[in-house]
């Protein structure tokens, strides 16, 4: 059986030179060519292949479906019979696709702006997401069961025109609203930072919820902490939910107790060790959240206006200069890191978290494929969903409000 791999010698998708639009046709094709989902993506992905066959050493094969189907040589490919459909919308590197396919899900469409990313998808799931949402033609966009967004969070105006979600244009949701009207998913699952819930004065959420009940949705929403759903960090993100005729129950919802972050490290490693002056506290205080602030770089820092004695354990002392304590829960992996500046105390020493810790605190299976770019590593898992947090949201989405099958 043919592979995926062997269909595109030498032209991945860092080598496409601004083509990556059509891989992002051609890999949707191939993962939906049985069905008629596959329909809209026909033609121009058979269009790219005749682009291609000439590198094929397979020439005698006269068309692309004698070719299928496929042996999917990546780590997660779709599950065998499939329950329920979905969209990943904002897709990242995957976050919300794993836990989805675990409980069943067949993801029909995937969009990703940014490039590297797009590398990490398809190295993982055989498919190139398609690029800015702005510009999607909304008849690619499969009829699917449920809708994964998780959307960057842009102010708006809600001026009091009562113009519906007509209110947003302009901003990236303002899409994903077009994509919900357009296709009428059974469940809608909306994913941001908790930040969300006070922006703007509370207006924005608020607008997104008033949105979503036009749409005709019956809207659920809660914060979430990653560090109850089985990884020690201190991920809070608020989860909004929209389902046509029922309201979802977060206090279903199985959690677990918080995990220590010394159990998810490397034992042997190429670790950086911090060769600078810092301090570690004579008595470190486990905080509410899980975290255990152990000490601090000993840099500069601004001190009008900070109390006596506390300029470390203020807000002020930014978070590249703290370290914590691998006896509790790690702060949130932050997006705008690209040097991986977390410092841990650990076995009496200070430590920067290697990269494949980071993934591991956030979820990711150990046999997730990373892109060379270490930079975009460190950014990539900061933009990024706590994978164990949407599995179990998608197995009470499943329970609670999914009732038909792909």
């Amino acid at each position: 059986m043919l592979k995926y791999s062997s269909l595109r010698p030498g032209l991945h998708l860092e080598e496409m030179n601004g083509n990556a639009e059509d891989l992002a046709f051609f890999t949707h094709y191939l993962q939906n060519y049985s069905s008629e989902i596959a329909q809209p993506f026909e033609k121009r992905a058979k269009k790219y292949y005749d682009t291609i066959s000439s590198e094929l050493k397979m020439v005698s094969e006269p068309q692309l479906q004698a070719m299928l189907p496929l042996k999917w040589d990546i780590p997660f490919p779709e599950p065998q019979d499939p329950e329920f459909t979905f969209i990943d919308l904002f897709a990242g590197i995957g976050g919300f696709r794993i836990p989805m396919q675990e409980v069943g899900g067949k993801c029909v469409f995937s969009s990703e702006f940014n490039y590297h990313a797009q590398k990490a998808y398809e190295l993982n799931f055989g498919e190139v997401p398609f690029g800015d949402i702005t510009k999607i033609n909304l008849n690619i966009v499969p009829k699917h069961n449920v809708l994964c967004a998780g959307f960057p969070c842009q102010p708006f105006s809600i001026s009091g025109k009562m113009k519906g979600f007509e209110d947003t244009r302009g901003t990236l949701i303002y899409y994903v609203f077009k994509i919900i009207e357009a296709h009428e998913p059974e469940v809608i699952l909306l994913e941001n930072v908790k930040h969300l819930v006070y922006h703007d004065k509370k207006r924005t959420l608020s607008a997104i919820v008033q949105h979503l009940e036009e749409l005709g949705y019956i809207v659920s929403k809660k914060v979430l902490n990653a560090s109850d759903f089985g990884v020690p960090q201190n991920r809070e993100r608020i989860i909004i939910i929209g389902h046509k005729k029922n309201k979802f129950d977060f206090s279903k919802l199985d959690k677990q107790p918080k995990p220590i972050l010394k159990d998810f490290l490397d034992k042997e490693n190429d670790f950086e060790f911090l060769n600078e002056p810092y301090t570690i506290l004579d008595e470190m205080k486990r905080q509410e959240s899980g975290l255990i602030f152990a000490g601090y770089r000993n840099k500069a820092i601004r001190k009008a206006g900070v109390r006596p004695g506390t300029q470390h354990l203020s807000r002020v002392h930014k978070q590249p200069n703290r370290i914590y304590s691998t006896e509790g829960v790690h702060p949130a992996l932050p997006s705008q890191e690209s040097s991986g500046r977390f410092w841990i105390w650990h076995e009496n020493k200070v430590r920067k978290l290697t990269i494949q810790e980071c993934y591991r605190i956030m979820g990711f299976p150990k046999k997730f494929r990373l892109i060379s770019n270490r930079s975009e590593l460190y950014k990539q898992i900061g933009n990024s969903v706590a994978v164990p947090m949407i599995k179990e949201v998608a197995k009470q989405i499943k329970k609670q409000l999914l009732k038909t099958t792909a």
